[in-house]
């Protein structure tokens, strides 16, 4: 039994007349007569009762027309699906996100905007710190992370950053400089216990937060060291340290922390970067990756006042 057996059945079922069947699919009507015997011989089933003047569906080919629909459209789909495969339109990606990364607007927008665009495939959330994020790249596991650092160490991944956010300076709501207004300056942290957050020997804010430690004249006095940045606010709001994150995470423990801008002379900025393992043209990956560079070239534009 072909396909061409069920599309021709269904037409003759629902024009139950073979000359008009035959002119809806195009074919001369002796063919198509002949092809409906062969599929009846075939199942060994009398699917239509006849007359000199009429064709009718039987009891039989009214249970087989609803199935043969069926099939067809099962076909229909998978042809479907098997297309939008081909155009990198249906499918499935793993994308990883810092905890502070996620706190970005931009991260859910780009992922909401993704699915509004691509229905068709699935995204696969997954939460962990920068280093874990980037060595699930290189081994595959991921296919593509947001992060607030560099590729400088991974060599072998891509990235677009998406913005530079500027950093501010967090600290206990009784501090000291924690009643003043106005940006502060980097050096006035010189004597104060701070909250650092790394992993031994892994990428992040604490590349750019050191140099910039490093300008403004002073290594800084650890209070603690933490793995995640918003480990580092609730130590702040615990009373316990300062330390400084990305504008964004400004509306955590507001009750309990003073955020402050840096001044002119101070402030810097970090990335939030989206990196990605290398994408054959056409993939969900590619089409997740394109939609991230239109998004930082709209930025870009943006900016410069374009």
């Amino acid at each position: 039994m072909e396909l061409r057996h069920l599309r021709y059945f269904v037409v003759v079922a629902e024009e139950e007349h073979m000359t008009r069947a035959a002119q809806r699919l195009n074919i001369q009507q002796p063919p198509l007569s002949s092809q409906i015997r062969d599929l009846e011989r075939e199942m060994e089933v009398r699917l239509f009762d006849r007359t000199p003047r009429s064709i009718r569906l039987n009891a039989a080919g009214r249970v087989f027309l609803k199935e043969a629909r069926e099939l067809l459209a099962n076909v229909d789909r998978a042809v479907m699906r098997a297309q939008q495969a081909a155009r990198g339109e249906f499918g499935r990606i793993a994308v990883g996100y810092t905890s502070s990364a996620s706190l970005h607007p931009k991260v859910p927008q780009l992922i909401r905007a993704f699915h509004a665009r691509y229905p068709m495939i699935a995204l696969d959330s997954h939460e962990n710190t920068t280093r874990d994020l980037l060595d699930a790249l290189v081994e595959e596991s991921l296919d593509a992370v947001f992060v607030r650092s560099t590729t400088q160490r991974y060599p072998m991944l891509k990235s677009v950053v998406l913005c530079q956010e500027p950093m501010v300076v967090a600290l206990p709501i009784g501090h000291p400089l924690a009643q003043e207004t106005g940006p502060i300056a980097l050096s006035a942290l010189r004597t104060e216990g701070l909250i650092l957050y790394r992993r031994a020997d892994g990428p992040g804010i604490q590349d750019v937060l050191f140099a910039a430690f490093l300008e403004a004249g002073f290594t800084p006095r650890v209070a603690a060291d933490v793995p995640r940045l918003l480990s580092a606010v609730t130590l702040v709001a615990a009373g316990k340290g300062i330390t400084i994150v990305p504008e964004t995470l400004r509306s955590l423990h507001r009750e309990s922390v003073k955020y402050r801008e840096l001044n002119t002379q101070s402030d810097f900025t970090v990335p939030l970067t989206l990196v990605y393992r290398c994408a054959p043209q056409g993939s969900p990956l590619s089409r997740f990756v394109q939609m991230a560079h239109e998004d930082a070239d709209q930025q870009a534009c943006f900016q410069s006042g374009i």
